[in-house]
């Protein structure tokens, strides 16, 4: 992005051969080709563009001279696209999504280091294999733990879990850790199944919203819960009634890292939430967004559902 005086801030205007000249050095890291599939602000993205996004990738990645790919987009969304290529994409070759902190015309831009890391990300063999990475200010992140901790910071994107898979480190690529199985759908979906909503539980909250969207029938409801999975016992019921109207519903917690979990058996504490039949996940409430819409879209079945959203079954 540069800034627009008539708009008042920055917007996107640069091609993908403008942010690979604005990089010095790159062509020596590996043989670029740019693919311009859009100028669209990442809060703008659907998941009709992601699933467009994805063919682009799987077609470009089966081409025998490509040996990885590279995704620049803004970084609001970063979670969630990444996650999504995680998910959807066949092909072992890298695959790296990255991004910028500040605009081509401001001082310190970071758009021509992070790019830098990730073609060399992308030209790693030794990240085959390792499906959808995250690539910032340094860090190597795998798509399912990515998270933006920061509105502005260069170093904003962090593992939940506190694992990096990896660091760049001028030239070389350390890896550091390797990503465990992953889930990938068995079959890729034509379209997402929407509606699915995210609500954050808060103090005071009952069930008032929840039931609102009843009417609706929408296709999943995620639950981003208090602590460790409790919320008011209202939001339960209205959480059973979903259920009973035939909505996936899904628990997680609204907190930055940790997980889930029956410690509390108190009216709608995790231990009643863990016996609804809700399905507790291991992902952030995004992500479980991400994981539902696709899934439901594919057919999956409820043991399938459980396995993408990193179900918690303590």
């Amino acid at each position: 992005m540069r800034p627009d005086a008539s708009a008042g801030g920055a917007v996107p205007t640069l091609s993908g051969a403008e942010i690979v000249a604005l990089t010095p050095g790159l062509a020596d890291v590996a043989d670029i080709t740019p693919i311009d599939w859009g100028l669209v602000p990442a809060s703008h993205l659907t998941f009709d563009q992601l699933l467009d996004l994805g063919r682009v990738l799987e077609e470009s990645l089966a081409r025998d001279e490509i040996v990885g790919a590279v995704v620049v987009q803004g970084t609001d969304t970063i979670e969630e696209s990444s996650f999504a290529f995680d998910l959807l994409l066949r092909s072992d070759k890298p695959v790296i999504v990255t991004g910028a902190m500040r605009n081509a015309s401001e001082p310190g831009y970071d758009g021509p280091r992070n790019l830098t890391d990730a073609v060399r990300c992308a030209a790693t063999a030794e990240l085959s294999g390792m499906g959808t990475l995250v690539v910032l200010n340094g860090l190597i992140i795998a798509a399912d733990q990515a998270a933006k901790t920061h509105t502005t910071d260069f170093g904003t994107f962090q593992p939940r879990n506190g694992e990096a898979v990896g660091e760049v480190s001028g030239d070389a690529v350390r890896v550091l850790a390797r990503r465990g199985p992953r889930p990938r759908l068995p079959v890729v979906p034509s379209t997402a199944k929407e509606p699915v909503h995210l609500i954050t539980v808060t103090t005071g909250m009952d069930g008032t919203l929840p039931r609102l969207l009843r009417p609706t029938r929408p296709a999943g409801v995620v639950f981003a819960a208090t602590g460790a999975g409790n919320t008011h016992p209202d939001v339960l019921a209205a959480g059973r009634e979903l259920m009973a109207d035939g909505v996936v519903v899904c628990l997680t917690t609204r907190c930055w890292r940790g997980t889930v979990a029956p410690a509390y058996a108190f009216p709608g504490g995790g231990a009643q939430w863990r016996r609804s039949g809700a399905i507790r996940s291991g992902l952030d409430g995004p992500k479980c967004r991400v994981a539902l819409a696709l899934g439901v879209a594919a057919g999956l079945g409820d043991a399938e559902l459980r396995w993408i959203l990193r179900a918690v079954e303590e």
